[in-house]
């Protein structure tokens, strides 16, 4: 029961709120005309308070606010939740608070004062360096808020990471490699690089059903622009620590790697998800998705709005495999077996290796270019003993 702390502890906060709701984003966003930020403040800290109960003694070791648009929040709204953080764990000394900014809603004022707050990562979403590719993907911001948000952001925050997508409609292989360089020149520690992925109840996905979302690139042209952008980011000093994440080596997700390497961190807000580890077992939490369900379930009884469901050791040890292997660093087999009582079968490790699908080194495995790129093969062939037994 103490396998989480090979990881460590955190806790994501979800603001479900947008100015807009963009046509590729399958998120729990939604969009308001007005928001009682006193209101939330007063579910936030409930919950935290609960959680705490929960957790006590525990060191936390990062905390990230999600949306959503967080960069909506009021900066007092933020204080007034990480003020209650502070009074309800053990922080390290090294924590990392993350906030995610749409570049629209960035203004010097507002970024200093989430600074001061404590906040001390922002990760703009800034998506697209082209204006056209911008409208297309509904974004609200120009180019040059994009380019005026990071140097804001730069100016008051030590860690600055930028999201932009690929795979676009209509977007060429030399289009994106120059987008990646001009990326690239803000001279920002982190990137992340996702490729377009068309999801059901998604705007994108009601018109690729109808087949009118023209100019996605086929999977040959895809699998050409994640290799260059593996090439790229690798020779510009930000290698690939996880499938879709660069970064200059010590600015990596702090956060992040607690999910990916199967640590506990507790959700809050509508539809937030958590894994916390607890003297019964190890849980999934969830919690209803609706702001106002939530809220109002919230500020009645705390935990209400969230449902629970105990993992067993088979989906605590396919859930470490399928997060480990999308990191560079990999897995590790004897975790792996303890988590699931027996090791992972030489038999299908041998045939995927053979396949030059994974690497093993003493007692790690981990992808290789070609593995990642098939990652849900790699997992269906480590685990077809266990998926067929059960």
């Amino acid at each position: 029961m103490e396998d989480w702390r090979n990881a460590g502890f955190g806790l994501y906060l979800h603001w479900p709120f947008c100015q807009s709701k963009c046509p590729y984003c399958d998120f729990n966003s939604h969009v308001a005309a007005q928001v009682d930020q006193t209101r939330w403040l007063a579910a936030f800290k409930a919950e935290i308070d609960r959680i705490g109960a929960l957790t006590g003694g525990r060191i936390l070791n990062t905390v990230f606010f999600g949306g959503g648009t967080p960069s909506l929040m009021d900066p007092a709204l933020v204080l007034g939740i990480i003020d209650h953080i502070r009074a309800t764990w053990t922080l390290a000394n090294d924590i990392e608070v993350t906030l995610e900014a749409n570049p629209g809603s960035v203004e010097a004022e507002r970024f200093e004062a989430y600074a001061k707050a404590g906040v001390n990562r922002v990760s703009l979403g800034i998506q697209s360096l082209v204006p056209d590719d911008l409208r297309r993907l509904g974004r609200m911001h120009s180019v040059e808020e994009a380019q005026s948000a990071i140097r804001i952001a730069q100016e008051n925050f030590s860690r600055v990471s930028i999201d932009l997508i690929y795979a676009r409609q209509n977007q060429t292989l030399a289009a994106w490699r120059d987008e990646l360089h001009r990326a690239l020149d803000f001279g920002t520690s982190h990137l992340s690089l996702y490729q377009l992925t068309i999801e059901d109840g998604t705007v994108f996905g009601q018109m690729h059903a109808k087949n009118v979302l023209r100019g996605l690139p086929g999977e040959d042209l895809a699998a050409d622009m994640f290799e260059l952008t593996q090439d790229v980011v690798l020779a510009a000093g930000l290698p690939a620590y996880e499938v879709s994440n660069h970064a200059r080596p010590g600015d990596e997700s702090r956060h992040n790697l607690i999910y990916w390497r199967m640590g506990d961190y507790a959700g809050i807000g509508p539809g937030a998800h958590g894994r916390l580890t607890l003297d019964s077992g190890r849980f999934a939490t969830e919690a209803d998705r609706m702001p106002n369900i939530w809220l109002d379930k919230t500020l009645s009884i705390p935990g209400s709005a969230e449902r629970t469901t105990q993992l067993s050791s088979e989906d605590r040890a396919s859930e470490y495999l399928m997060f480990a292997l999308r990191l560079r660093e990999g897995a590790s087999l004897s975790r792996y077996a303890a988590l699931a009582g027996a090791e992972l079968p030489e038999a299908a490790l041998a045939a995927v290796i053979e396949l030059g699908l994974l690497a093993r080194r003493d007692d790690r495995i981990s992808t290789t270019d070609k593995g990642v790129m098939m990652l849900n093969g790699v997992l269906r062939a480590l685990l077809a003993d266990r998926q067929s037994a059960s």
